[in-house]
């Protein structure tokens, strides 16, 4: 589909403001934050739903919910409280490859960072850059794997900087950081800005953004979402990763 930028634009800016709506929430990963209402909670919430978003929609709901059960829908309490006898009963758990000693190690790594880093955001702040987070989500991992932890952990948090797209955690980062004013992505994290997130990039996302011409790069891999970053720029510069709700909307609900 050839357009001209500025109809190209005007054509995405639309399908923004059709699904960046509230009815979003109730088919997405999205709406299990959505459940809470302090920051510490919102936050673990999205980044457990997050880590376990591939796959049916419907399946990760689910077990998101599952996950926020298992923890006493307190997220943060459990996490900054529990002793190691209460990790016991995350051992059943399972979604995909994501097991309960997965989930186990998560609550680990998330207890040291509210501990002994201040917390989820200071890590993302701390080493984001003008222009991209890439670096963050690279030092992040660092960070959330410096305690003992199981070797088969680690491939749930994606490193950018080993040519990953890292879709789940670039979502993540998109509720976190991007206020909407639609009552959709959270905007919790005010010391970042919402210029330097990147598209999650995914199979549906990356083929529309083919279809439009906005991607060359047959793979989803990091040099086609640098590539798709520099394109959605040139649309929005201050708020580039709302044409996630567009090429993700074009995609799945549509067909595109």
């Amino acid at each position: 589909m050839k357009l001209k930028k500025s109809e190209l634009k005007d054509f995405l800016d639309e399908k923004v403001d059709l699904y960046n709506h509230p009815k979003f929430i109730e088919s997405d990963p999205i709406q299990i934050p959505h459940q809470f209402s302090k920051k510490e909670d919102i936050e673990i919430a999205g980044f457990l739903s997050a880590t376990i978003a591939w796959g049916n929609r419907k399946s990760i709901i689910n077990n998101a919910n599952k996950m926020m059960e298992l923890l006493d829908h307190s997220p943060f309490q459990f996490i900054t409280q529990h002793k190691e006898t209460d990790l016991e009963r995350l051992e059943p758990f399972v979604h995909r490859t994501f097991n309960g000693y997965d989930f186990m190690q998560f609550i680990k790594s998330l207890k040291h960072i509210y501990k002994n880093h201040g917390g989820l955001e200071t890590i993302f702040s701390q080493h984001a850059e003008k222009d991209s987070l890439q670096t963050s989500i690279h030092e992040f991992k660092k960070v959330f794997f410096e305690i003992p932890h199981l070797e088969r952990t680690q491939k749930h948090i994606s490193d950018p900087l080993k040519n990953s797209a890292a879709k789940r955690i670039n979502m993540y980062l998109r509720w976190m950081i991007r206020d909407d004013n639609n009552g959709v992505d959270f905007g919790i994290w005010k010391s970042i800005a919402p210029s330097t997130l990147s598209c999650p990039l995914d199979v549906h996302s990356g083929n529309v953004a083919r279809k439009l011409d906005l991607l060359k790069r047959k793979q989803n891999d990091g040099k086609a979402l640098a590539e798709l970053d520099k394109a959605l720029r040139k649309l929005d510069a201050k708020d580039p990763v709302k044409y996630d709700f567009a090429l993700f909307g074009l995609g799945v609900f549509e067909g595109f």
